[in-house]
């Protein structure tokens, strides 16, 4: 993967959707208010002391805005924002690299930080805490170590699985961000922001409608909004009104709950399947042809939040909600039903 330097005061234009969506400031960015709160703070203080702001580890589900808080912590601290990512930095010699590059105030940002490979993290430590490592040449006896200051940064780490960091990482960290869902009321301002950046006409209504199937994410809200914007153009004149939003996520395989088919295959699988479990995690990917890595990080965790299933030590089980979800009777016992 290509490390990338981003300067995130760049305009970007019409053709890059995805950046030209991302606010750019806290005040601009929508719902995680206590992590606004608290990220205002620690650079506010940063600034009035004229040093770079503590290292910042950010934590959270897929699509809630890491990145783009990544990029803001940058914007307002007015300095350059170099982005890569955990699998990307295998070597030492790569870390190295990216190091060895940043100017004084820059901001690095790591995505999927728990998946740095050893040898790389363990170099990270030092680079975090004295702002210097130490460069291996040669191999054998014959190897020499050189010491290597580097200038004030900020490191912004941003994980999807904050229980695989380990301790040392973890704890080099001046402040940790924890990534909250969205309500459906924000992801409703999401989508309203969205459309009038994309310049489309959408009823309150229909944003709302997109909003309460988002799985309370405002990537799937966005990614939403223009399958629909897609729909509408064909069907309604461009207009999205609350019919043709409901017409168009049911053609893409949305439901009322923000369900799409494989989240309903492994529904189906659970109670047609198994009788609501318990079921293994194993059993549940080969009964819909997913990965097990997949259902459990993609399916399984929104599933859960949504009351549908539930973890027990002998697997996974289906609540009353699932069963209910799927047009049946919960057998008598089940989670959540009525005695």
């Amino acid at each position: 993967m290509e490390h990338r330097a981003v300067d995130p005061t760049e305009q970007c234009g019409d053709g890059d959707q995805e950046f030209s969506l991302r606010p750019r400031s806290l005040d601009e960015f929508i719902g995680q208010p206590k992590v606004r709160k608290q990220l205002t703070l620690v650079l506010s203080g940063a600034q009035s002391r004229g040093v770079a702001p503590d290292h910042i580890l950010l934590a959270g589900p897929p699509g809630l805005g890491k990145t783009t808080m990544a990029m803001i912590i940058a914007q307002e601290m007015g300095t350059s924002l170099r982005m890569t990512s955990g699998p990307a930095l295998e070597k030492t010699g790569d870390l190295a690299a990216m190091l060895s590059n940043l100017m004084d105030g820059d901001v690095l940002f790591i995505d999927e930080i728990h998946r740095m490979a050893r040898p790389a993290e363990e170099m990270l430590y030092m680079a975090m805490e004295d702002f210097r490592i130490d460069v291996i040449v040669g191999k054998g006896p014959g190897a020499t170590s050189i010491p290597l200051d580097l200038p004030q940064f900020t490191l912004v780490g941003a994980t999807t699985r904050a229980g695989m960091l380990t301790g040392p990482l973890r704890d080099r960290f001046g402040f940790t961000a924890q990534m909250e869902f969205y309500s459906t009321d924000d992801l409703t301002k999401v989508v309203t922001r969205a459309a009038r950046l994309l310049n489309i006409a959408i009823h309150d209504e229909a944003s709302r409608e997109i909003a309460s199937r988002s799985r309370g994410t405002p990537r799937i809200a966005n990614r939403l909004l223009r399958r629909v914007r897609d729909y509408a153009d064909v069907h309604s004149g461009g207009v999205i009104t609350l019919e043709s939003a409901r017409a168009a996520l049911l053609v893409f395989d949305v439901d009322e709950k923000g369900l799409d088919r494989l989240d309903r295959g492994v529904l189906d699988a659970l109670v047609r399947g198994h009788g609501g479990g318990p079921v293994g995690i194993s059993t549940l990917a080969l009964a819909v042809g997913e990965e097990p890595t997949t259902v459990e990080e993609v399916c399984e965790p929104y599933l859960i939040r949504a009351g549908m299933i539930a973890r027990t030590p002998r697997g996974r089980i289906a609540t009353a909600a699932a069963w209910e979800h799927q047009g049946l009777d919960a057998p008598e016992g089940t989670i959540g039903a009525l005695s």
